[in-house]
């Protein structure tokens, strides 16, 4: 060691010296190196597991702290086994890509009838609208495309016949999508010609013109019962708003599925996640049509055609884009029902545990590591928070340990978590901001979990709303009162540190609980930031843009560039002489819109489509692969500097 460095720094230094002589060097693809750094981040994981259990937990007695502290390393330990099974699922990928490209002349010889479902039920027309505009114009040669409507509506059927696709309704709306699905599966099966393939679409994602000529391809193999696609989205999520971050970090599920998603397929694991998804109309026939037993319906339809034979696989492209949740309220119902759906498919026939489950024993263990995701992570991080707050304030030791052992045993764990993963997915996962993720939802997620295993089929399914707008900051009082008294008892736990009646307390275990105080009151003052919800006033989400348009006023023709694009209109960089008002046609490539002008200042001017062919073209348009364009790489300091500007301002 060198001099004047303690003794317990030395697997801190060796753990970082080791990750700095691969990291920087190497690909997450590397098949040697990556099982490698996965078992080198499991070997610290265990050791200071093994540690915490022999050395730090309360002497066995019938108190308080003894019921703490194990409920406390019950919560770790099970959280550990979860993680366990992420990192040996981490240490495989697969990418179907290459696949898809060789099968692509099968499926255009063949050319199997796909059904593209939209799937509604009370979205707006102009979210709908862009998802039927790009269902229809999809490029390829023998499909349908289908409304499925639970809201009932005139308007909608209108619609449908405006742009020519087929509409479907049913006299009631049981068991919620699935229902909704099986009603047109039924109808489906009726007809002189039915569907080889179906594709199902949320109301709000639109597909790419690519979407299944990609997808079709990789049903020659004849076991493929469905192949999933990734969910891109065209929005920011509440979290990058609201810290102002959507231009440095990606949405939450880009991690989920550009890394742990190809992963698990490697596996065998993966999932259907319903929307962007295709699936083979016979076999979803054999196994009964979707499965009701479940809110998340598409996880337990994966399950049910396991055991009749067909894999579920995925492919790695983006191929549509859609919503996320434009609120805290609204995230907070979309992840308890993906938590609630989850318990219920483990408490039910086709559970991890049930004699009557047929399937692999490598998708149990993938149900095995969702239930210790959604039921230990989560509420282990609530009693993060209050293990240092009951020992600063009440003197609760939840564990027992020096500042030396513990830098010892959990600073190389944290260090190599924290930069394998980074690694691995390109920084699409930070420590700081992932728990800020977490912590936001922590609550109602343990209580979800907790009634989940106690009545499982008592809370009906819950739709995301969709289309949320407000004109000014909209405060989410619940959870900032929530993440405000945590951390007004966090900073008086700290400052009773410093009393001189209670000094002693910085002894034996006092320094862990100071800087696991400071820590968490960084996450929970972001969470108190993300409470305040920033204004969203447009109907048409903006993309940024950066290549030239030609506009056209009278016999005037001049290009301008692109600042940025809509569904709605176009910004362009530079003066123009005409007065608002004017009329005036914007060209891009081959694609001519009519528009007016709205808005103009010295350097800047906006265009508002006005003609309704010329909005549905641009729609098409936007809503592709040439905006949105995913971060692949995320610079931490980037994401530091916006988060920081965003607290100042």
């Amino acid at each position: 060691m060198p001099i004047g460095v303690p003794e317990f720094f030395a697997p801190t230094l060796a753990t970082a010296g080791f990750l700095f002589l691969l990291l920087p060097w190497t690909r997450p693809d590397n098949r040697i190196v990556r099982p490698i750094l996965v078992g080198f981040c499991l070997l610290l994981t265990w050791r200071y597991l093994i540690w915490r259990v022999t050395d730090t937990l309360p002497e066995f007695a019938f108190s308080v702290e003894w019921v703490l502290g194990a409920a406390f390393f019950s919560a770790e330990l099970m959280t550990a086994i979860g993680a366990t099974i992420t990192w040996i699922v981490l240490a495989r990928t697969r990418s179907r890509s290459r696949d898809a490209t060789e099968n692509a002349q099968w499926s255009s010889q063949q050319g199997p009838l796909i059904d593209v479902l939209i799937c509604t039920y009370n979205e707006s027309q102009s979210i709908l609208e862009r998802t039927i505009i790009g269902a229809t114009t999809i490029d390829y040669p023998n499909y349908r495309v289908w409304v499925l409507d639970d809201g009932k509506r005139e308007w909608l059927r209108e619609l449908c016949e405006r742009k020519g696709c087929r509409y479907l309704r049913r006299s009631d709306n049981s068991h919620a999508k699935a229902g909704n699905i099986n009603n047109a599966l039924r109808h489906l099966a009726e007809l002189e010609r039915p569907p080889d393939f179906i594709a199902v679409l949320d109301a709000d994602f639109v597909p790419f013109s690519n979407f299944l000529s990609r997808t079709a391809p990789l049903f020659r193999d004849p076991s493929v019962g469905v192949v999933q696609t990734p969910q891109h989205f065209f929005n920011s999520d509440p979290i990058q708003s609201n810290l102002s971050i959507a231009d440095v970090f990606p949405d939450e599920q880009r991690f989920f599925f550009d890394i742990i998603m190809p992963a698990k397929d490697a596996w065998g694991q993966a999932f259907c996640c319903g929307t962007s998804s295709v699936i083979r109309f016979s076999a979803v026939r054999e196994i009964g049509g979707f499965p009701t037993e479940s809110v998340t319906e598409d996880f337990l339809l994966t399950i049910r055609l396991r055991e009749h034979g067909y894999q579920t696989i995925y492919l790695n492209e983006k191929l549509s884009t859609g919503l996320a949740p434009e609120g805290l309220r609204e995230y907070a119902v979309q992840r308890a029902r993906w938590c609630l759906g989850l318990v219920q498919i483990i408490r039910g026939p086709s559970g991890p545990f049930s004699p009557r489950n047929s399937v692999p024993l490598s998708l149990r263990i993938g149900l095995i590591e969702s239930l210790l995701y959604w039921g230990a992570s989560f509420p282990f991080k609530l009693l993060c928070l209050l293990a240092p707050i009951s020992y600063l304030l009440l003197d609760l030791r939840w564990m027992h340990a020096s500042l030396g052992d513990a830098i010892s045993h959990f600073a190389p764990m944290f260090i190599a978590q924290i930069a394998i993963m980074v690694w691995l997915g390109g920084g699409r996962m930070l420590p700081v901001l992932a728990e800020v993720y977490q912590l936001l939802i922590a609550l109602e997620i343990t209580l979800t979990v907790a009634h989940g295993l106690i009545k499982p089929m008592s809370r009906q399914f819950k739709v995301t709303a969709k289309g949320i707008r407000h004109a000014g900051l909209n405060i989410q009082w619940r959870l900032l009162v929530r993440f405000a008294l945590m951390a007004f008892l966090t900073i008086l736990g700290t400052t009773r540190v410093f009393g001189v009646a209670h000094s002693d307390l910085i002894q034996d275990g006092g320094a862990i609980s100071l800087f696991w105080s400071w820590y968490n009151l960084t996450v929970l003052t972001l969470c108190c930031f993300i409470c305040f919800e920033q204004p969203r006033r447009r109907l048409d989400e903006r993309f940024a843009a950066d290549h030239v348009a030609v506009l056209t006023i009278g016999n005037v023709v001049q290009p301008y560039k692109v600042k940025d694009i809509s569904a709605g209109g176009l910004c362009l960089s530079g003066h123009v002489g005409a007065s608002i008002g004017a009329k005036a046609t914007v060209t891009i490539g081959t694609v001519n819109l009519a528009g007016v002008i709205v808005r103009k200042s010295n350097d800047e001017f906006a265009v508002k489509i006005i003609d309704e062919g010329a909005r549905a073209t641009l729609t098409r348009h936007v809503y592709s692969e040439h905006y949105g364009k995913p971060i692949d790489y995320v610079k931490p300091i980037q994401v530091l500097v916006h988060v920081l500007h965003r607290m100042v301002r």
